[in-house]
């Protein structure tokens, strides 16, 4: 008979071989998994959208949607889409900046309940639909910050192996990018889900999504203890 040590080197063994494959299985699927997904909340959702982008119209100049160029898989462009919350034109004098959340003073009124809520993300499902985008994965940032990312953050990268996400671990986990210093530990947690991909994962980060529109300031302890889960 076995001793019992090898007996439980040897289901150690099986069971991550199983995990692996599941693993390996649910990316493979994924991108099925998204399309029809954010097909069916394109549709659920287009009233709340046109809706909010009457009202954006209606309560400042400029187009109620707008287009910004940012970085995927591998590097590759695309023009990524959202419902407005800036002035139009608001970068036309200073350029590519972080953004510092709802305080930032070239937020327009409407754009403020847009972002605590989450709406503005909405119109990125077209994006998801187009192969471009994931529901889930690492954010997605403009090609003049990750020129300079690139050299100042290890492991960046590797961020670009997987499509990013309209939301992920590291949205929930953590705020707006301020400084170099969120910006690394946002790269770690992006790292992290890109290790622990699977649907138990994604479903975490759909509660924690969930929890960040319906909850507020809540999210943060349900991200914590997600982040807890996913590292077990």
């Amino acid at each position: 008979m076995p001793e019992p040590a090898s007996i439980t080197l040897i289901g150690t063994g099986c069971l991550g071989l199983i995990l692996r494959t599941l693993q390996r299985e649910y990316r493979a699927v994924k991108p099925y998994v998204d399309w029809v997904a954010a097909l069916a909340l394109l549709v659920l959702s287009s009233p709340l959208i046109l809706v909010c982008a009457a009202f954006i119209k209606l309560t400042s100049r400029g187009p109620a949607f707008y287009t910004q160029d940012r970085v995927g898989k591998d590097g590759r462009i695309f023009k990524m889409i959202k419902l407005r919350t800036m002035r139009h034109d608001a970068e036309a004098s200073t350029g590519p900046v972080w953004a510092v959340g709802e305080e930032d003073p070239r937020v327009i009124p409407i754009g403020r309940l847009l972002r605590r809520l989450h709406l503005d993300e909405f119109p990125q499902l077209v994006n998801v639909l187009r192969g471009e985008m994931s529901l889930i994965g690492p954010r997605p940032e403009r090609p003049e910050l990750v020129a300079q990312l690139r050299d100042q953050v290890s492991g960046y990268e590797r961020r670009l192996s997987i499509k990013p996400g309209i939301t992920g671990l590291a949205q929930i986990r953590a705020g707006y990018d301020r400084t170099v210093r969120d910006v690394r530990r946002k790269v770690r947690l992006d790292c992290l889900y890109i290790r622990r991909m699977c649907w138990w994962v994604d479903f975490l980060i759909i509660v924690g999504t969930l929890g960040r529109v319906l909850l507020g300031e809540t999210e943060r302890r349900t991200a914590k203890s997600q982040t807890r889960t996913v590292r077990a």
